[in-house]
């Protein structure tokens, strides 16, 4: 294998690391409220969080294009601010890449969360638990295989992820190039061998993480 191919190997696996590793507290935070709480327009922000699975990805990487562009809302901001650009660099993978892969985290650790029997939750607070501990020593320990699954489901399609990150991120060799953008390409251009190669690579790599993930999710259940 080309030492091209090693590095946008390694490329897409730190930032779909990254990307999951970004967005474990929001998700896990957001998965808790839907399972235990109510709240008005609760079945709003539900919807919210579930359009990336719906919406054409392509579609989605326009909208965070015109959020994260120097002339969005967010985009103008940081660059105004901190001075720091996020379309069209590695970053703009990351965040491509960390929105597109939430909604399964969310409804991965939703139901890890609901499985947890609130009875043990009740006790543990008419013991004096507050809820920080009761989260912490009672939920979340009975949840945690069920959240590792969800991370590993979302890894997986951080890893897969394209038709956003080529909206916000572009095609840039060496910068922002991952193993979904190089295949696309390597196939344009017919170089099938190469494409191939990259493609195993996926497999392999996706295969491994949706494997752990089920594997998590029945011990969760279990």
């Amino acid at each position: 294998m080309s030492a091209e191919a090693w590095q946008i190997t390694w490329f897409t696996l730190g930032v779909a690391a990254l990307s999951t590793l970004l967005i474990l507290p929001f998700g896990i935070a957001l998965a808790w409220m839907f399972a235990r709480r109510e709240w008005p327009g609760k079945s709003l922000v539900e919807t919210f969080v579930a359009l990336p699975l719906v919406l054409p990805p392509v579609a989605t990487g326009l909208i965070l294009l015109m959020l994260l562009g120097r002339r969005g809302v967010l985009g103008g901001f940081l660059e105004k601010s901190l001075g720091l650009e996020i379309v069209f660099t590695w970053r703009a993978v990351v965040v491509a890449t960390a929105v597109m892969s939430f909604p399964l985290l969310v409804s991965t650790a939703r139901v890890a969360f609901e499985s947890v029997n609130p009875r043990l939750e009740r006790i543990a607070r008419t013991l004096g638990a507050g809820p920080w501990r009761v989260f912490t020593t009672i939920t979340l320990p009975l949840a945690m295989r069920g959240l590792a699954g969800g991370a590993a489901l979302a890894f997986a399609r951080a890893l897969g992820e394209f038709g956003a990150t080529i909206m916000v991120a572009g095609f840039i060799p060496g910068k922002t190039v991952t193993l979904a953008l190089s295949i696309h390409h390597l196939a344009q251009l017919g170089q099938d061998r190469e494409a191939l190669i990259l493609l195993a690579i996926s497999v392999a790599i996706a295969f491994g993480s949706v494997w752990l993930s089920g594997w998590l999710l029945r011990r969760q259940n279990g």
